[in-house]
């Protein structure tokens, strides 16, 4: 079954670095900016940069214990790749035996959008276990991938996997934030962190309204893309292995009006036909592979998942071509099947992703770097703020089904006043190839919000923070720890 591992890197696409026509300047030329005095619009306890799951599960949990917190996006809503991104699959939460690991924010956040008829997934009772049924639907949806793997015994097993409506999933973190009691202001891009010494005390942000700053005690970065590390006297590391999976781009797109039992009796009742037609569909440059949407009140929309190799996946002019050329073969892709292929006829774009996909990037060497042999790890670390369930990596996640994060992997190297709450997690290329997904982030977001908001009430550093108040606070919150 899937797994991420060296031997299959090559399923993935490889970097289209060398296509990508370069405009920038032949000579080296520079500007300096004027001094400049401007306003400071906020003071907080803290601040958390970037509405992603991993920036909302902190926000949300600085604020409920008690932080004045404010939480700031780019974007006009909250999710980042859950939403926006149309990455709307939170999987892995339990193991291939069913043992569910990732609790908290991310249960939560599922229950509160399953409350309200917006998300899928399988019952507790088919986790771990051969469900021929259910195994059978999600082969047949192309996302067995997510929800399926092979026991010990070869039999193939049904793993806790959820699926959300995006924009039911925008407004549910939004209530979150507001019910915690933190600050939301979105439309708002942090350009710079606020430095004094060694110390984190604040950011520099762009918006509408100009360029202004903002005070706190604590930062957590929860970009993503680690935005705030490249300004900081912190070690990094980029390194992405070429045709892996953090090395791409995700660019989703939604059709719907499809006639899926008009496309299955085609594909089932002339299957040589149907070859042929995906054949010309191909020829012609289109994609005719999708995923069937999994949720109840959304009948006949297909979900489509492109992948695109990059290792630049911050670079302006590269996110360009891939986000043009994605769109260009969608539209492209879509025209094809509504000609060629039955049950499309009728079919329309029904919604493309507001966010360009982004696997992987800048991270940070912490003062716990977590490599690829801490995923066979045993024992937990005396400071275990998660753990997770260990699906992709075939025979080795049958014999280790779940691997520990230490609270010190989202702690900067020789920076104080700062915390990493997202993929810029302190790892290796190897680590972050499995761990680096949505709802990893949110347990990493939550263990933030939480230390950062103890750091405050206690008046010391966040890497002071006593980890047995950390970890009683943690529990209280629903994660599951050793």
């Amino acid at each position: 079954m899937a797994h991420y591992g060296a031997g299959v890197y090559s399923t993935y696409d490889m970097p289209h670095h060398d296509e990508i026509v370069r405009h920038g300047l032949t000579e080296k030329k520079t500007y300096t900016e004027a001094e400049r005095q401007i306003d400071v619009v906020r003071e907080v306890d803290v601040i958390v940069v970037g509405g992603g799951p991993g920036g909302t599960a902190a926000a949300v949990h600085a604020a409920r214990n008690g932080a004045k917190t404010i939480l700031i996006e780019r974007y006009g809503h909250l999710g980042g790749m859950a939403t926006g991104g149309l990455v709307n699959i939170i999987p892995n939460l339990a193991d291939i035996y069913g043992n569910q690991w990732i609790g908290g924010f991310c249960q939560e956040f599922i229950d509160r959008v399953a409350a309200r008829g917006a998300a899928s997934f399988p019952k507790k009772e088919s986790w771990g276990k051969p469900d021929k049924e259910l195994v059978d639907k999600y082969l047949k949806a192309n996302m067995g991938h997510f929800y399926v793997r092979e026991n010990t015994e070869g039999e193939k097993v049904v793993l806790y996997t959820a699926v959300i409506d995006p924009e039911v999933g925008k407004d549910e973190l939004a209530v979150m934030v507001e019910e915690a009691g933190a600050e939301l202001l979105l439309h708002t891009w942090v350009v710079a962190p606020i430095l004094d010494g060694n110390t984190v005390r604040g950011v520099i942000v762009e918006s509408k309204a100009g360029r202004q700053a903002l005070l706190a005690k604590v930062v957590i970065d929860s970009t993503g893309d680690g935005d705030l590390l490249m300004n900081l006297p912190t070690e990094t590391v980029e390194y992405m292995r070429p045709g892996s999976r953090i090395a791409q781009f995700g660019y989703v797109y939604w059709v719907c009006g499809v006639d899926l039992d008009k496309y299955d009796a085609f594909a089932d009742g002339e299957p040589e036909k149907f070859r042929e037609v995906c054949a010309k569909i191909t020829e012609e440059g289109g994609r005719p592979f999708f995923c069937r949407g999994l949720l109840e009140h959304q009948r006949g929309v297909i979900w489509n998942h492109s992948l695109i190799g990059s290792l630049h996946q911050t670079e302006p002019e590269e996110m360009t071509y891939i986000d043009a050329g994605a769109r260009r073969k969608s539209v492209l892709t879509w025209e094809l099947m509504r000609k060629y292929m039955p049950g499309f006829e009728n079919s329309f774009i029904m919604l493309s992703a507001p966010q360009l996909g982004t696997s992987g990037g800048r991270r940070i060497v912490g003062e716990f770097y977590i490599d690829e042999d801490e995923m066979n790890r045993e024992e937990p670390y005396e400071d275990t703020i998660a753990i997770f369930a260990d699906n992709d990596r075939g025979e080795y996640s049958l014999k280790s089904p779940k691997t520990y994060i230490p609270y010190r992997a989202l702690l900067p190297k020789d920076i104080e006043g700062l915390m990493v709450a997202c993929r810029a997690f302190s790892a290796d290329h190897e680590f972050s190839e499995f761990f680096n997904l949505i709802p990893h982030c949110m347990c990493f977001g939550q263990a933030a919000g939480v230390a950062a908001a103890l750091a405050v009430k206690k008046g010391i550093s966040v890497k002071k923070v006593p980890f047995d108040e950390l970890r009683a606070i943690l529990l209280e919150g629903g994660v599951i720890l050793p």
